[in-house]
């Protein structure tokens, strides 16, 4: 008789549920949210298991990993979709969701989610580091700017970053109690520009010597952020059949509403990574201001943009960029290779 495991992962603790084949629960226990803890208490029920299940999330992929390794065939569901199943139940609690996985794991009603190799990971880490250290900088600068601002030292608009120091202490150094108060912040936010410069370095070394990112960055738009967060978002661009399934992963394509006579498109999902959303949408700005070579992705926000706007196009061409950039993955071929055939 086959059993099926349900996991609702908390940060400290899980709640665990076995059932049989007929969906009577076998099991529900509270175990640690640890590999070894989940795998003990899995084989002490059972040595073999139809499957585990367990929602996206922080831990996810760590103890995916882990419990593969343990040879347990797991199954990571979408959060939003075992969310919806779910709300029919009375009681939200954890022990409901362990029990409500296991039962949508039986069935078989459920759409499974890839789960990031390491090297992906990592890559993500890194970038999501260099943006952390980028936030926390401009966010002290924006500071020393506005207190600043109440002593009457206005301070340029437009400072390149290797000048921001120099200008602010010159603007403090007239005041001792200025200085007292603000030469802290200032060195603070020297500690952090050093640290965003020397993950930047390493980001761009990464992605220079990455042949992928090479293909990727030859379209339009696409610098090594860009291409480095679209290769760790994608990760395997074999588990995607077309190409333009890529845009609807990562909610670039519109909602649709249908119900009888009604048939209504809405705006974009947004589903997915929002950093390759993010990312996408900045590439579609950079061709649609018309900077670098002319491109058919240019003329076709244009002609786009004449008829339904600016605002539209762009989505448009941020959600053709995200096709073109994953059929170039696909078939090892540069941008001017492929475009026409992706922009058909």
């Amino acid at each position: 008789m086959g059993h099926y495991v349900g996991i609702d992962v908390g940060l400290r603790s899980s709640s665990l549920c076995i059932i049989d084949e007929q969906g009577k629960v076998c099991l529900e226990r509270e175990v640690a949210s640890e590999i070894e803890a989940i795998a003990d208490a899995v084989r002490g029920f059972a040595e073999h298991v139809d499957g585990v299940a367990l929602e996206t999330g922080n831990l996810t992929p760590w103890l995916t990993a882990g419990l593969r390794a343990e040879g347990f065939r797991v199954v990571v569901m979408e959060a939003r979709q075992v969310k919806t199943t779910l709300s029919s139940l009375r009681n939200k609690t954890d022990r409901n969701d362990a029990r409500g996985i296991a039962q949508i794991l039986r069935t078989g009603w459920y759409r499974e989610v890839h789960v990031k190799s390491l090297e992906s990971q990592r890559l993500k880490t890194l970038l999501a580091a260099r943006k952390a250290l980028l936030r926390r900088r401009i966010d002290l600068e924006n500071e020393v700017r506005g207190l600043l601002k109440v002593y009457g030292f206005k301070l340029p608009a437009q400072i390149y970053h290797a000048r921001f120091d120099d200008m602010a202490r010159q603007a403090v150094m007239a005041d001792p109690a200025l200085a007292e108060a603000l030469g802290p912040l200032l060195d603070a936010r020297g500690h952090l520009y050093r640290a965003f410069l020397e993950i930047d370095k390493r980001v761009r070394s990464i992605a220079h010597d990455d042949p992928i990112c090479q293909l990727l960055m030859s379209a339009p738009g696409i610098g090594f952020i860009a291409a480095l967060t679209f290769k760790a978002a994608v990760d395997d661009p074999k588990r995607f059949r077309r190409s333009k399934t890529v845009a609807a992963h990562f909610g670039l394509t519109p909602r649709r509403y249908q119900s009888g006579e009604k048939d209504n498109p809405g705006h974009i999902s947004k589903a997915g990574d929002v950093e390759v959303r993010s990312a996408m949408f900045l590439a579609a700005n950079t061709i649609m201001n018309g900077r670098g070579k002319p491109s058919s992705l240019r003329s076709f926000g244009a002609r786009l943009a004449r008829r339904k706007g600016r605002k539209r196009a762009m989505v448009a061409v941020a959600r053709k960029l995200a096709v073109v950039l994953h059929a170039m993955w696909t078939d090892g071929t540069l941008f001017c290779n492929v475009e026409k055939e992706a922009l058909a």
